[in-house]
């Protein structure tokens, strides 16, 4: 389901609003650059507050690395993308001990991950040593090289994309490192609409139009209000009822036989817990984006397909039969009551 804003009229959240207010500026600001992209900047913002990592599949050309560098510019911090090819050693990721032959010692060179924005640009290309390098700093924060381990920095997004479309001489991550990132958002081509606004803005911006390029007044958001606003996201209350919920939503991937007679057919492998904490912390994020103090269900059904698409392996049958992870979450939704 698309959101094509953040902002909802409703009951006061926990915490200031200066906070959420700038958030939403940085909303408009991305969507002002992405043009028909409301979903993934959404999406964007929400992994960002809840403090996870994102993973984007869509055709080349749909703005993924201008999403995120439009992300970093919104943002008190540095961005480095890194594009993954088969060559690409973990060293280059995590950096490396250089030789000083002029005091006889070696010393730490940073990699590309000690930064505070990471755009992992096709990470599909890079053999399974330097995804594992990257996923691993994802998970622990930090790096050990020559003995030694280095934390990264406390802001630490990192939005890996992927290319559908050529799959020759790519290394598809397993599902263990898939179930690392907290959501997989795919994109699609943009409206009609929204494509000839993206060739008016281009020609905008080539042209150098302070109005396309400049940065609202209220940006750059700072480290210290995406931390604020990450301690205000964990007071949103959550129902028991709704707990409830995302734990019969997650179970019912691994005991599909008790809700469905078709999902067991479909289901090779349900979701891990992984998938409970990410419902967790990203409808607790919705909400508060939302400007409300609880969590609905319909949080929880929103961002059930983003969620568990790359966390649900589908079975040989269902591939066979045409049946693809979208319509297996559907069948899930359609199932669970809420209680």
């Amino acid at each position: 389901m698309d959101t094509v804003s953040l902002k909802q009229e409703s009951s006061p959240a926990p915490g200031s609003n200066t906070v959420r207010d700038q958030i939403y500026v940085l909303e408009e600001f991305m969507n002002s650059r992405i043009l028909g992209q409301q979903n993934l900047v959404s999406r964007m913002l929400i992994v960002l507050l809840a403090d996870g990592h994102l993973l984007v599949e869509g055709a080349p050309g749909l703005a993924k690395t201008k999403a995120v560098k439009t992300l970093a510019e919104g943002l008190e911090g540095d961005f480095q993308r890194v594009q993954f090819t088969p060559d690409l050693l973990p060293a280059d990721l995590t950096g490396t001990d250089v030789y000083r032959p002029q005091d006889g010692r070696f010393e730490f060179q940073p990699g590309p991950l000690f930064h505070h924005i990471i755009l992992a640009d096709e990470i599909n290309r890079a053999p399974a040593k330097v995804q594992s390098a990257l996923l691993e700093s994802m998970a622990e924060r930090q790096i050990t090289v020559g003995g030694k381990t280095y934390s990264l920095p406390d802001l630490f997004f990192v939005m890996a994309t992927q290319n559908p479309i050529e799959q020759e001489g790519t290394y598809p991550l397993p599902e263990a490192q898939l179930d690392r990132f907290l959501l997989k958002v795919n994109i699609d081509y943009p409206e009609v609409s929204s494509e000839k606004q993206i060739m008016q803005q281009a020609r905008q911006e080539a042209a150098g139009d302070r109005e396309v390029t400049s940065l609202p007044q209220m940006l750059p958001v700072t480290q210290q209000d995406i931390f604020q606003a990450r301690q205000n996201i964990l007071q949103i209350h959550m129902a028991e009822a709704v707990q409830e919920y995302i734990v019969q939503l997650v179970q019912a991937t691994r005991d599909s036989q008790h809700y469905s007679a078709q999902l067991p057919h479909w289901i090779q492998y349900g979701a891990s817990p992984r998938a409970t904490l990410a419902f967790d912390r990203c409808s607790r994020a919705l909400a508060w984006l939302d400007n409300r103090d609880y969590v609905s269900p319909e949080d929880v059904q929103q961002l059930a397909h983003e969620i568990l698409r790359h966390r649900v392996l589908l079975s040989y049958q269902a591939e066979a039969d045409g049946v693809t992870i979208t319509d297996v979450v559907d069948e899930l939704l359609g199932k669970i009551p809420v209680t």
